[in-house]
């Protein structure tokens, strides 16, 4: 196909594509995979391959903005790729370097309020990246419009395993009691400000697996997950946006999911729970297929059947 009908076939697809979202999740992390079997497929090294991807990652946080997204969180180095030749982690640790310095001084990152964090074991990453960081950090946290996560040297399970230790530590010098942990417990320790639920994780390159990214903000949330095809460097809009869809099937399914289970409760539990149902079908009673839908009258009859009665 010749390059300019390409160019209106995209422009077209990606117009559509707008059309159909009609909201944006909250959270979106990507795993950023390809960009080496990008560069190997042109002829050219590693590096080559994580440049062109740095570029791709620019435009991704420009298309969340476009469409609401509040938080962006990359899988950019994970504790794994220390495993990696030296010469080609030295090259990739100068990128991020030179990128941090970048975007922590960049007018739309302060036009736009942008904070940028990085997640993981900042400590084994060299000075030069540690400064960068640093850097990055202050210079942006004043920022709560946008937030951005930079996930280095970082692995979901020692993250997990990091937090779980810190609360034993507290368990037995008697600085909590067992009884006393919770869901704030754990995600105090996972990092020093908040991270929201993930409702989205994007991975590029073809794999279909999150490798252990973001598991506790993730998976407790049921994330909706999109696995495509095109190496990082080459990822489109159209397929940010084939991304954001697949979240709004995702979320739509959950709703008529909820319903219809606080439905099925009504008239078989007892009158707390019912009350609790009653509140759910209230709230997702649009996502039901318009013949489920109850009336009030039916959600009634439902209350006064399934509830106690008088001895």
């Amino acid at each position: 196909m010749k390059r300019w009908l390409r160019r209106r076939v995209d422009r077209a697809y990606e117009q559509l594509l707008s059309r159909e979202i009609s909201g944006a999740p909250t959270h979106v992390a990507v795993i950023q995979d390809g960009n080496r079997r990008y560069a190997r497929q042109r002829g050219g090294d590693a590096p080559d391959g994580h440049r062109a991807g740095a570029e791709t990652t620019e435009r991704v946080l420009e298309w969340c903005q476009d469409v609401g997204v509040e938080e962006l969180t990359l899988y950019t180095f994970s504790t794994e790729n220390f495993e990696r030749p030296d010469e080609e982690n030295e090259e990739l640790f100068d990128l991020l370097r030179e990128k941090l310095y970048e975007f922590a001084d960049a007018d739309r990152v302060h036009d736009n309020e942008v904070c940028i964090r990085v997640l993981g074991d900042v400590e084994r990453l060299p000075e030069r990246v540690q400064d960068a960081v640093e850097f990055a950090e202050e210079r942006t946290r004043g920022y709560d419009r946008f937030v951005l996560n930079i996930a280095l040297a970082y692995g979901g399970r020692t993250e997990l395993l990091s937090a779980v230790r810190s609360v034993a530590r507290d368990v037995d010098e008697g600085d909590i009691e067992p009884e006393e942990i919770d869901v704030e417990t754990i995600e105090s320790r996972l990092y020093d400000r908040t991270v929201r639920d993930v409702d989205l994780i994007i991975r590029t390159g073809g794999d279909e697996r999150t490798s252990n990214f973001l598991p506790w903000h993730a998976n407790g949330n049921e994330a909706a997950v999109f696995f495509c095809t095109p190496y990082w460097p080459e990822f489109s809009k159209p397929d940010f946006l084939r991304g954001i869809r697949t979240y709004e099937h995702r979320e739509a399914s959950w709703r008529r999911t909820r319903a219809r289970r606080a439905l099925a409760l009504l008239g078989a539990v007892s009158e707390p729970e019912l009350s609790e149902a009653k509140s759910i079908v209230d709230r997702f009673r649009d996502s039901l297929p318009t013949g489920e839908r109850p009336d009030e009258d039916e959600e009634t009859d439902g209350l006064e059947a399934g509830g106690p009665t008088a001895d």
